[in-house]
């Protein structure tokens, strides 16, 4: 058994329980990391980001992402997102009254979108099942579905035994020049054959209307993608009572990276932790959801942390590793697929698991907190012997909600961001751009156009 002495530190509010299980990161170690943080001036680059300064200095942009969820009358972030649900409903309702007129009982909605006008619509359509959000048009009476990549098979399963009468499509897409979306709404226009079924959420409108689309709702340029699920591409699909809970959850962690210390240190210790454990060999970190509504949660932050934190390192900087790999899955799937590895494996390898604590009888919770304690101590009160004995050497940090909700969820997703801005800021690199992503697509068209 690993006898090695585990560090447990545990913060908890009306939210979140939380305990990070890991080994020789001790209280002194934290305050050589806050040292390091004070002399970077951490502290303004917080406020920077939350007063809208420029914050993606490559790009000479803001980030505006924590505006649109701060519900202050007088910004136009949160106008935008108030005229998109005014936008949605009309354009919804009247042509989901075309189709009953014409004998319908139901509605197709295709969202043609990639990265994070992708993954956060489906993270939510997922995990708080309100498609559409008004009585109006109930959520049983509309088939959702998503195109995203550039393989023409998937286009052609999609909308496989659909009719194009009664088939909306929403096309999502910051700039509206992505390769992938634009070929996909080329091929969804000639199929549809009326350009009124189509509604464009864009930071580009001009680009939209140049295709037909005569519905554009906007948000600003300064809405990474990946951060794009407090804007209308996402809160489109998600309005009412659950989207104002969701933003609100958001808003209140936004209020306590400014003014709640204990919640300032809590995200200090994820970042710097998450900084010395890849600048100590464990560069991997797997992430599991032991909730079956966020079993797309994973995926989401591995975008946010990879395209966040996938950065060369910067040659002022004390830490020479970046970002970590992150992949993960829903939980109870995973114990069956690769725990294996993580329990009795070579690999240098961390863990998040997630779950909630307001059933500690289910099988599921009782599954999150068992493997927790499991991957970082090892056995303690049944002792496994030969080759039932585990390595009990993989440090872990256990989130577990209070409850599942919208506005827990928003605070979850926020406190995320937070932590990945924190790491960012300490290794002193951009967390809002991401060149690598358009290398490829640079060599993708030059490679496309040699062959024309």
């Amino acid at each position: 058994m690993n006898t090695k002495k585990i560090t447990n530190y545990i913060f908890e509010n009306d939210v979140l329980e939380f305990k990070s299980m890991v080994k020789d990161f001790t209280d002194k170690s934290f305050k050589d990391f806050n040292e390091a943080a004070k002399k970077i001036g951490l502290r303004e680059k917080i406020d920077s980001l939350m007063s809208g300064k420029i914050v993606n200095t490559s790009e000479k942009k803001a980030a505006l992402h924590p505006k649109y969820r701060s519900f202050k009358d007088n910004l136009n972030t949160s106008k935008n997102l108030v005229d998109a649900e005014v936008k949605a409903v009309e354009f919804f309702i009247s042509r989901w009254n075309k189709c009953k007129d014409n004998g319908y009982k139901s509605i197709n909605i295709i969202t043609l979108g990639i990265g994070g006008s992708f993954e956060g619509p489906k993270l939510l359509l997922e995990s708080l099942n309100d498609p559409i959000g008004n009585s109006t048009l109930d959520s049983d009476k509309v088939i959702y579905k998503f195109i995203t990549g550039s393989d023409p098979i998937e286009f052609e399963n999609k909308i496989q035994k659909l009719e194009p009468s009664n088939t909306l499509f929403i096309v999502s897409s910051k700039s509206f020049t992505t390769d992938e979306t634009i070929e996909n709404l080329k091929k969804a226009l000639a199929w549809s054959g009326d350009k009124r079924n189509f509604i464009a959420i864009s930071a580009n409108p001009d680009e939209a209307k140049r295709y037909g689309i005569e519905d554009v709702i906007f948000f600003d340029d300064e809405i990474g993608g990946r951060y794009s699920i407090w804007s209308p591409i996402t809160q489109f699909h998600l309005r009412g009572e659950n989207r104002q809970s969701f933003l609100k959850g958001g808003h209140q962690a936004d209020i306590d990276i400014l003014e709640n210390q204990d919640y300032i240190n809590f995200i200090k210790r994820l970042s710097f932790t998450d900084i010395f454990l890849n600048n100590k060999g464990r560069n991997v970190r797997a992430i599991l959801s032991y909730i079956w509504n966020l079993r797309s949660l994973p995926t989401y932050f591995q975008q946010l942390e990879m395209e966040s934190l996938g950065k060369q390192s910067n040659p002022k900087s004390d830490y020479k590793h970046t970002g970590q790999i992150i992949f993960g899955g829903y939980g109870p799937t995973a114990q069956h697929s690769y725990f294996q590895l993580l329990h009795q494996g070579t690999q240098e390898i961390c863990a998040d698991i997630i779950s909630t604590s307001d059933d500690e009888q289910s099988l599921s919770v009782a599954q999150a907190i068992t493997q927790s304690k499991l991957l970082a101590n090892g056995e303690n009160e049944i002792q496994l012997e030969n080759e039932f004995k585990i390595n009990g050497n993989v440090p872990t940090n256990l989130f577990l909600l209070k409850k599942f909700n919208a506005f827990n969820l928003g605070y979850l997703i926020a406190t995320w961001e937070y932590r990945t801005f924190i790491t960012a800021s300490m290794l002193d690199i951009n967390p809002f751009d991401q060149f690598g992503v358009n290398a490829a697509k640079i060599y993708t068209k030059q490679y496309l156009a040699k062959k024309d």
